[in-house]
C-alpha cells in the first residue's frame, strides 16, 4: 500500500522501528505468525528486513542473507525505479525444516536438490519457501545463498533462510559489519515465530541425506548419487561423462571452490587427472581473483580444468563446444541450476545433470555417472586403489577478499546533454517502437501459431547462447521465437503449419508471414509455461511478431507478469482438459474483452475446419490496473499516458 505507514497496517512493534526509520511504504503483505518482515521499503534507510526485487530469476540468492529478494521482469523494475507501487499476489509459505546437520559428501546443494524431486519443477509455485530449524546452522551462509538461489526451479516467489551468525560472519567478512550489527539488534524479528502456520511443511534430516543429482532434460529428476548410474543404463543414459563444468551464479562460492579444489588434490596426490573435460566459471571477480591467490585456481587447472571469465558462461550457452557434434547422444554434469534440453550447448541430445561442484569434480575425475565417490575405489598411476575422502574447506577465505580488478564503467556525472545515437543499420541495437493499442474489439479468428507439447521454458522460448549478442535488437532476436518447443502436432521443434499455404516451415518465419498478411495469432501451451529465466524477451518477441494470447494449462510467475507489461494475454484454461479440445488447425475467438475484470473469465469459442465450433471458458489473474496495460498495448504504453495527463 502506498503512502505513509499507520499503526492499523502492522503490528505496533513493527510499525514503532518503521516510524522511527522514516518509512515511506507499509506492509504489501503481512503473514500472522511469522516475524518475517515480507515487504518494507524505507526512504534513504537500509536494514535488514527489506524487500529487494531484481530483474534475474536468480535474485532470491539474498535469501542466504535473510532477505525477502523476488525476481522481476525487466519492466516491473522499470515501474518501481520510475516510482510506480509494485504489486505481487500475496504469497503461501512453504516451510522446510532442517533437522541434523551436513556432513561428509553431502552439500547445501543437495538439499534444493532434494526439494526440487519433492515439489517439483512447479511446486513452489505462488509460495514462498521459508527454511527453518535446527540444521540450519549447519549451512554456510553461500550454502544458504546457493538453496535460495535454486528456489527458482521449483517456481518459488523466493526462499529465505531466518538471520544467524553465518549470516554475520559473512557480512562482516564482506565489510558488512554495520548491516550484522544492526541486524543483530533486530534478530528476533528475522525469524519464524514458533508455532507459525505453513501452508505447507516438508522435514528434512541433514545427517540422513545423501549426495543428490538431478537430470537429465529438468531440474527437479532427483536421484541419489549412489543410484544414478543404475538408473541411466535403465534409462539408456550415456554413462560416460563428456564434460563437467562447475560455477556459474549458483555454486561458485569461495567454499565450493574450496571443496573442489580438495578434491581435485587428492586425486593429484595419486598421479590423476580429469577422464572428463572440467571447466570452472568463477561467479564473480571477487572470486575469480581470491581463488588464483589462493591456489585454487591452479590446482583446478592441474587436475584438468579451464578456468573461464567469471560470467553466466556455458550455464546460458555461452559455450563454442567443439568436442561433439549437434545430435550426438552424451552425458555433461554441472553445479548449476537449470539443465533444459539443448540450454547449455544447443543440443537436445545433451543429458545434463545438476549436482555439487565437488561431485562434479568427482565424477569428472572418474570420467562415469556410475562412480559414487562415497563409497567406489579410483586406480592411481601407481596402480593402487584409493577411495576419495569427503571435501572439506573454509567457509571464507582467512585473509580478506581480493576484489580483483575495478572495471566498472563510471557513468557522467551529469547526464543531462547525453543522447544515444543507433545506427539505422546497425544488427545489434535498434530502438523499440511503442506497440500497437488495443483495438476495443474481441480478438476475432486467431490462428494457432504452434500448440506447444509438455515442457516449454523461456529457454524454449527464447533460446540464450548465441542469441544474446542481439539483445538490443528485438527484430533480430525474434529469429529465435519458440524455436525450441515442440509441435504437438509433429513432434518436431520449430516446424509449424503456415494454415495459409499449408506448409511447414520454422516458426519466426509462421509468425512473420502472419504479421505481414494482418493474421493475429496465439499460442497453446502446457503446465508451467515460461519456467527458468527471468527472460523478458521471451514477452517481447511474440508481441513484436503479432501474438495477442498465450493460453495455457498453467504460467510460471515471472513469465506471466512479463506478457502481460507487453500488452499480451496471458490466460489459462479453466478446466485443463479443455487444452486438448483445441487442435493446431482450429481458430480461435476470445470474447468479454470489453467487460474485461479482474476474476471474471473469458469466452473462448473453437472453431474447427469442419464448422463445428465449441465454447469454453479461459480464466485470468489481471487486476485493474494490469487491465489498463492490456487496453494501451502495454504497460509501457501506459505510463506514457499517464505521464502526458
Amino acid at each position: 500500500m502506498e503512502g505513509p505507514v499507520e499503526s492499523t497496517d502492522i503490528n505496533q512493534e513493527v510499525y514503532n522501528f518503521l516510524a522511527s526509520a522514516g518509512a515511506k511504504y507499509g506492509v504489501g503483505f503481512w503473514r500472522p505468525g511469522s516475524g518475517i518482515i515480507h515487504q518494507i521499503i524505507l526512504e534513504n534507510y537500509a536494514y535488514p528486513g527489506v524487500l529487494l526485487i531484481g530483474t534475474d530469476s536468480h535474485t532470491p540468492n539474498g535469501g542466504g542473507l535473510g532477505g525477502i529478494c523476488i525476481g522481476v521482469g525487466g519492466a516491473d523494475a522499470v515501474d518501481v525505479m520510475a516510482g510506480i507501487p509494485w504489486e505481487l499476489k500475496c504469497p503461501k509459505v512453504i516451510g522446510v525444516k532442517l533437522t541434523g546437520s551436513l556432513s561428509g559428501w553431502t552439500s547445501p546443494k543437495d538439499v534444493i536438490l532434494k526439494v526440487a524431486g519433492i515439489l517439483t519443477v512447479k511446486g513452489g509455485t505462488g509460495a514462498i519457501v521459508e527454511y527453518h530449524g535446527p540444521g540450519v546452522d549447519s549451512i554456510s551462509c553461500t550454502g544458504m545463498a546457493t538453496i535460495c538461489n535454486m528456489g527458482a526451479e521449483i517456481g518459488a516467489t523466493t526462499s529465505v533462510f531466518p538471520y544467524n551468525h553465518r549470516m554475520k560472519k559473512y557480512l562482516s567478512k564482506t565489510g558488512r559489519a554495520d548491516i550484522a550489527n544492526l541486524a543483530d539488534e533486530f534478530k528476533d524479528h528475522l525469524v519464524p515465530d514458533p508455532g507459525c502456520h505453513y501452508d505447507q511443511l516438508i522435514e528434512i534430516n541433514l545427517s540422513e541425506l545423501k549426495p543428490h543429482i538431478n537430470g537429465p532434460f529438468t531440474p527437479d529428476l532427483a536421484h541419489p548419487v549412489a543410484e544414478v548410474g543404475s538408473v541411466a543404463e535403465k534409462e539408456g543414459w550415456p554413462l560416460d561423462i563428456r564434460v563437467g563444468l562447475i560455477g556459474s551464479c549458483t555454486n561458485s562460492s569461495y567454499e565450493d571452490m574450496g571443496r573442489s579444489a580438495a578434491v581435485a588434490k587428492q586425486a593429484l596426490a595419486h598421479g590423476l587427472k580429469c577422464k572428463s573435460q572440467f571447466t570452472i566459471t568463477p561467479g564473480s571477480e571477487q572470486i575469480r581473483a581470491t581463488i588464483e591467490r589462493d591456489g585454487y585456481a591452479q590446482i583446478l587447472r592441474d587436475v584438468g580444468g579451464i578456468v573461464l571469465a567469471n560470467a553466466c558462461g556455458p550455464c546460458i550457452g555461452q559455450w563454442d563446444r567443439k568436442d561433439i557434434k549437434k545430435g550426438e547422444k552424451n552425458t555433461i554434469v554441472t553445479s548449476y541450476n537449470r539443465n533444459f534440453t539443448g540450454r547449455n550447448d544447443a543440443n537436445p541430445e545433451t543429458h545434463a545433470f545438476v549436482t555439487s561442484p565437488e561431485i562434479v569434480t568427482a565424477l569428472a575425475i572418474a570420467g562415469t555417472l556410475k562412480f559414487n565417490p562415497d563409497t567406489d575405489f579410483l586406480t592411481g598411476k601407481d596402480g593402487k586403489k584409493f577411495k576419495l575422502e569427503a571435501p572439506d574447506a573454509d567457509e571464507l577465505p582467512r585473509a580478506e577478499f581480493d576484489p580483483g580488478q575495478d572495471t566498472y564503467q563510471h557513468p557522467p556525472k551529469d547526464s543531462s546533454g547525453q543522447r544515444v545515437d543507433v545506427s539505422p543499420t546497425s544488427q545489434r541495437l535498434q530502438l523499440l517502437e511503442p506497440f500497437d493499442k488495443w483495438d476495443g474489439k474481441d480478438l476475432e479468428d486467431l490462428q494457432i501459431l504452434i500448440k506447444v507439447k509438455g515442457k516449454c521454458t523461456t529457454d524454449h522460448i527464447s533460446a540464450a547462447g548465441p542469441w544474446l549478442k542481439f539483445r538490443g535488437h528485438l527484430d533480430n532476436i525474434s529469429n529465435n521465437l519458440l524455436i525450441g518447443a515442440i509441435n504437438i502436432e509433429n513432434g518436431k521443434a520449430n516446424s509449424v503449419r503456415n494454415a495459409v499455404t499449408q506448409e511447414f516451415g520454422p516458426v519466426p518465419d509462421t509468425a512473420r508471414y502472419y504479421k505481414a498478411h494482418g493474421i493475429r495469432w496465439v499460442v497453446i501451451g502446457d503446465e508451467n509455461y515460461g519456467e527458468g529465466s527471468s527472460r523478458e524477451h521471451a514477452a517481447l518477441e511474440p508481441r513484436h511478431l503479432g501474438g495477442r494470447a498465450i493460453i495455457t494449462k498453467s504460467f510460471a510467475r515471472i513469465h506471466e507478469t512479463n506478457l502481460k507489461k507487453q500488452g499480451l494475454l496471458p490466460l489459462t484454461f479453466a478446466d485443463p482438459a479443455d487444452y486438448n479440445k483445441i487442435h493446431p488447425v482450429d481458430k480461435l475467438t476470445i470474447q468479454g474483452l470489453k467487460d474485461f475484470a479482474p476474476g471474471k473469465p473469458l469466452k473462448c469459442i473453437i472453431k474447427h475446419p469442419n464448422g463445428t465450433q465449441e465454447t469454453i471458458l479461459l480464466n485470468h489473474t489481471f487486476n485493474e490496473t494490469q487491465i489498463e496495460w492490456f487496453r494501451a498495448g502495454s504497460a509501457l504504453n501506459r505510463m506514457k499516458e499517464l505521464q502526458q495527463k
